[in-house]
């Protein structure tokens, strides 16, 4: 591939991005207590880590697919139809909309992601369990992402 046709991370997160219609945590937790499928894509000791949502189905990333696209023998019993609406959640809400954006090529037009993730999810104050209540507003992983200016 020559440099000019060369793609940034940053380039495929805007192109995922332009596709959703993100959801800030309060919009997220308003559309979760409306029916919406919350799904939190990070790895087990992320979760140990930083805290979990009460209310999501957990599914890591490697696997996300298989287990919410209506047609696959593989899918979990929510996954019920393309017009279901999924709000994927991650950390920090740049993998979820990379996810967020896979689910939409499956069909789920109506798939989504938290803005700022699980660490903007906590500082909202919505529903948590584990570290996150204990740490409310000071989450910080590794990995990170540093702030953008």
């Amino acid at each position: 591939m020559s440099a000019a046709r060369r793609r940034t991370i940053d380039d495929v997160l805007a192109d995922a991005r332009a596709g959703l219609h993100r959801l800030a945590p309060p919009a997220a937790w308003e559309a979760v207590r409306r029916g919406a499928l919350l799904v939190d894509i990070r790895p087990a000791a992320q979760r140990a880590a930083e805290g979990e949502v009460p209310q999501a189905v957990v599914i890591e990333r490697n696997v996300l697919e298989w287990r919410l696209d209506p047609a696959s023998d593989h899918r979990i019993p929510a996954a019920t139809g393309y017009d279901l609406q999924v709000v994927v959640l991650c950390s920090e809400g740049y993998t979820s909309s990379l996810a967020a954006a896979a689910l939409a090529d499956l069909g789920l037009h109506r798939a989504t992601d938290v803005v700022g993730g699980f660490h903007a999810w906590a500082a909202a104050g919505l529903p948590t369990t584990g570290r996150a209540d204990a740490a409310r507003g000071a989450l910080v992983g590794a990995g990170a992402h540093p702030p953008r200016s």
